[in-house]
């Protein structure tokens, strides 16, 4: 089944009917579906010979956009990056999110891991694939409207002044500033397989030989625009996860924790940088340092490293859990200029009783991207994959494990200065409006 209608004009007729994501996440019309999302419903969009877009009807993979879960002027805990409670409500019957994690995983036995891999996809195993891999933020705060800093060698070290030569040379090949420059908002749509591939206690390393069989299947959608606004919505397993930025506040829904934000200064959003936004990408490498080459399928790179001062380490930090080190470091090519490889590196330490032994969790992903093409003359990445892992270590040697997960992604559509989107479409959800985020002693209870 086809519609006749373009997309363009199909989401002209959406905004002028004012079925904005701001309206469907009311609490009257919480369980509304989201414009955005009910575009892709209606189907995929595509390009036919003579260069008219027109929907292609697809399979319903999103859900209704959730609105508000709780009652208004409730405290709503900040959002942590890393792994979430697989189970266990509090006593008012919510999830109590990264207080409550903490306390389950210092009394766990690596056993009961051990069987949660075994089993192989229970809700907890998809819970902690989303927990890290669904939406996770860049280290730093950038405002990817200002221009990349001029190129000069006086009185520069060479690890800046060879960075700066690097971006510059990285802008050029991703379309030029002019071009980025005139792109207002952004669209991209694409599909993506996460499976656990190993998970690594004291004595014993358990590999799923069926992970690429076993993999959840899914799907995202991505939705930005200037200035550092985005909203994004992804699917995977029967399990929806939503996250967005207003430029002043950052927000993430899942299933099972609800709806809650981020401490600390606004970031862009990870997936934004794995070949989707060269602008932004360029903006969060331009107080790197060039700290050698490095070889990458083939590809002579050169390494861009930023790491995330103290003070942003700090206002991140939130109870016992403090984190210490956020370090992202870029490949890019030296034949086209382009990025290949993006790896951050996240460490926390988290310690509940004072004066006892601290648990310690490094997170660290590796984004791979591949299949560069050129989209109204902006060099985006069709394809890649992502390697995640976890490793817990601390308080007791035996204790210690590693998981190791992994996505595939490519890309299926992609937009430039969608007519009719607007600030409208990334107002946050009515009680993170309406509340503060709760002191630390709040989220411990």
């Amino acid at each position: 089944m086809e519609r006749k209608q373009g997309f363009f004009s199909t989401l002209k007729e959406e905004v002028m009917r004012g079925l904005s994501p701001a309206r469907s996440r009311t609490r009257a019309e919480g369980r509304c579906v989201s414009p955005m999302v009910g575009l892709l419903r209606r189907g995929s969009r595509r390009k036919t010979n003579n260069n008219q877009l027109h929907f292609e009807y697809s399979d319903n993979q999103f859900i209704p956009r959730s609105g508000s879960l709780r009652p208004v002027g409730e405290a709503l805990a900040p959002l942590m990056e890393g792994p979430v409670e697989s189970d266990g409500l509090v006593e008012d019957g919510r999830k109590d999110g990264w207080g409550k994690w903490v306390k389950g995983q210092l009394s766990r036995a690596p056993s009961v891991s051990a069987v949660s891999v075994e089993g192989s996809y229970r809700k907890s195993d998809l819970r902690l694939l989303l927990g890290v891999m669904g939406a996770p933020l860049a280290p730093i705060h950038v405002f990817s409207m200002d221009p990349l800093p001029h190129l000069s060698i006086k009185d520069t070290p060479i690890e800046t002044s060879s960075a700066q030569y690097i971006l510059q040379q990285y802008t050029a090949a991703s379309g030029g500033q002019k071009l980025q420059s005139s792109i207002r908002n952004a669209y991209a749509m694409g599909k993506v397989k996460m499976f656990a591939s190993e998970f690594e206690t004291a004595t014993k390393v358990m590999k799923n030989r069926n992970s690429v069989r076993e993999a959840e299947s899914g799907g995202f959608v991505l939705w930005q625009m200037n200035p550092d606004m985005w909203y994004v919505e992804l699917s995977v397993g029967g399990c929806k996860v939503h996250a967005g930025c207003n430029g002043k506040l950052v927000w993430r829904h899942t299933p099972w924790l609800g709806v809650h934000s981020a401490k600390g200064p606004v970031r862009p959003l990870r997936r934004a940088l794995q070949g989707l936004d060269p602008r932004t990408t360029a903006s969060m490498f331009s107080n790197a340092r060039c700290i050698g080459e490095k070889k990458i399928n083939g590809e002579d790179c050169f390494i861009l490293k930023l790491r995330a001062d103290a003070q942003t380490l700090k206002s991140r930090s939130e109870g016992p859990a403090e984190i210490i080190r956020h370090v992202l470091s870029g490949y890019f090519s030296q034949r086209t200029g382009l990025l290949v490889e993006m790896e951050d590196s996240h460490l926390t330490r988290i310690q509940l009783n004072s004066g006892g032994d601290a648990v310690y969790w490094d997170t660290s992903i590796k984004s791979y991207m591949e299949d560069y093409r050129s989209v109204d003359g902006i060099m985006i990445a069709h394809s890649g994959r992502s390697v995640v892992t976890l490793f817990r270590f601390g308080e007791v040697a035996m204790s210690q494990t590693k998981t190791r997960m992994e996505e595939v992604w490519s890309i299926t559509e992609v937009a430039f200065n969608v007519p009719g989107l607007s600030m409208d479409c990334f107002i946050p959800p009515a009680d993170i409006r309406s509340c503060e985020p709760p002191p630390a002693s709040l989220i411990l209870k």
